[in-house]
């Protein structure tokens, strides 16, 4: 109901009109952006602006579903077109549909829903990596995956019981780097480390065996960053080449994860 298809000038497929919130695509690109259930389970999620589509199609992402508002079409017809390209399915939208799909408050009105890209197979064991064990917030894995491709960190390794990588906001606060910069998922950072013969540092608030500046890093290390309330585990801290602390001459107790992990990093390629 309330869909008709039709064809835009240029070299765009054909596109769906589509003014109904419960359509179909409508209802599942609500929920994938609010659902990493939905996400797992579909092995699709959402990206929302023109620059991270952008960026996903360079890097070889696949769109399902390629959603663009009127306004959208009228201002970037060229660069929908290309996004078109790659696309299964493509739809054009009220505005006012638009925004209640989006999770911007101000949408550029394009949103593709893209398929999860495959882990990479094979650990550079001559890398240099940042691990992050159940991170629960997606601003601070966004955060973390910026500074580390802008650093030239070999890849992430995140734990399983972490935040959703694909989530909006891990996404947003990456600004496109989740899907680019390499990523392994494990469920035991310790055996994950050990399996692809990396020296792992586990980066604890006091207490370690040496402060992180003092550290000489060598290819094939990684440094490992705990959960924000709690830290590392126990198992993770045991199961470490070394503990490293990043010395504080202030008040604070410690670091936010993210700016924890960014100092780790730094001295790591330094």
């Amino acid at each position: 109901p309330g869909a008709f298809c039709f064809y835009y000038e240029g070299k765009m497929q054909k596109f769906k009109e589509i003014s109904a919130k419960d359509n179909r695509l409508i209802k599942q690109t609500a929920l994938l952006q609010k659902s990493a259930k939905a996400r797992k389970e579909s092995n699709l999620f959402v990206l929302e602006g023109l620059r991270i589509c952008k960026d996903a199609k360079a890097g070889g992402v696949v769109f399902d579903t390629l959603l663009v508002s009127k306004t959208a079409v009228e201002k970037q017809k060229a660069d929908i077109d290309i996004l078109a390209e790659i696309s299964e399915n493509c739809a054009v939208v009220t505005d006012d549909l638009f925004g209640k799909i989006s999770e911007t408050k101000t949408p550029q009105g394009i949103i593709a829903v893209a398929r999860i890209p495959k882990s990479p197979v094979s650990v550079d064991n001559a890398g240099r990596y940042v691990a992050l064990e159940h991170m629960a917030d997606p601003a601070n894995i966004g955060a973390v995956a910026r500074t580390a491709e802008a650093l030239g960190i070999t890849g992430l390794i995140i734990s399983g019981d972490s935040c959703d990588i694909y989530s909006p906001k891990a996404l947003r606060a990456s600004m496109g780097t989740l899907i680019r910069i390499p990523t392994y998922f494990c469920d035991d950072i310790s055996l994950f480390l050990e399996q692809n013969r990396l020296r792992g540092f586990a980066c604890v608030p006091t207490g370690g065996d040496e402060k992180i500046s003092d550290v000489r890093f060598a290819n094939g290390d990684a440094v490992i960053i705990g959960n924000e309330a709690n830290g590392l585990t126990e198992k993770t801290i045991s199961g470490a080449y070394r503990t490293v602390t990043i010395p504080m001459r202030g008040k604070a107790e410690s670091l936010n994860a993210a700016a924890a992990a960014a100092i780790a990093m730094w001295e790591l390629i330094k």
